[in-house]
């Protein structure tokens, strides 16, 4: 997203007015006046989570071994970790230290409670990084920017969403201004993430596929992944 500084300023150069230039700087003016500010991450974790609420509680039991596009998981071991990264981001928006050397079996702790008690969690992520301070500065193991950070929690939440929509044959449509977010933060650490075995090689995309289809690809996913 581009500020003002990015906006070339005519008006110092010395030289005479080209009747293009003059016509130009209105739009320009008008451009760096209707610039608006990136929404606060707490904003757009709130609205992947009212995206993907509605494809994990279609879940059903007999659904949980089901293969995904995530080969290493099934249905059941990628809602734990969904779980799993859910409960721990919100440690990450309050610069504490987090743990994820094991993945708790929340499904089989809540049982058939458990679509509620993600939807708590969700709402317990949401209001950490809302906290005053929450995107500020450094966090995690890495010391990354908190608000790469929490980029990074919205983008499981947003793609691991599809996994489980795609797994189960449920539709899915990601929250308005997730996909544009994520394809920064995707574009800013995909070398790092394939280095560390996080992402795979990004799959081929064809012509006019659309914004979603082309970041589930960069991060190694088929965007036309079948379970069949």
């Amino acid at each position: 997203m581009s500020d003002r500084h990015d906006i070339p300023d005519e008006t110092h150069s010395g030289a005479p007015d080209h009747p293009a230039q003059t016509a130009r700087r209105p739009q320009a003016a008008q451009a760096a006046h209707t610039t608006r500010p990136a929404p606060p991450i707490s904003a757009l974790l709130d609205a992947a989570a009212g995206a993907a609420l509605p494809v994990l509680r279609e879940v059903r039991d007999d659904q949980l071994g089901w293969p995904t596009p995530c080969a290493e998981y099934d249905v059941r071991a990628l809602l734990n970790h969904l779980f799993q990264v859910v409960v721990a981001f919100r440690s990450l928006a309050a610069k504490k230290d987090v743990d994820f050397n094991s993945t708790p079996d929340r499904l089989g702790e809540y049982g058939p409670q458990w679509p509620d008690r993600f939807v708590d969690a969700s709402a317990q992520l949401v209001e950490a990084w809302a906290a005053p301070g929450a995107e500020d500065g450094l966090t995690g193991g890495m010391q990354l920017p908190a608000r790469t950070v929490g980029a990074m929690v919205l983008l499981d939440l947003t793609v691991h969403a599809w996994d489980v929509a795609r797994a189960t044959g449920r539709p899915y449509t990601p929250a308005e201004g997730c996909v544009a977010e994520l394809r920064t933060l995707v574009a800013q650490m995909a070398p790092t993430a394939r280095r560390m075995n996080v992402f795979a090689e990004p799959a081929p995309v064809p012509p006019g596929a659309s914004d979603l289809e082309v970041l589930l690809a960069e991060t190694g996913r088929d965007p036309h992944w079948t379970a069949g």
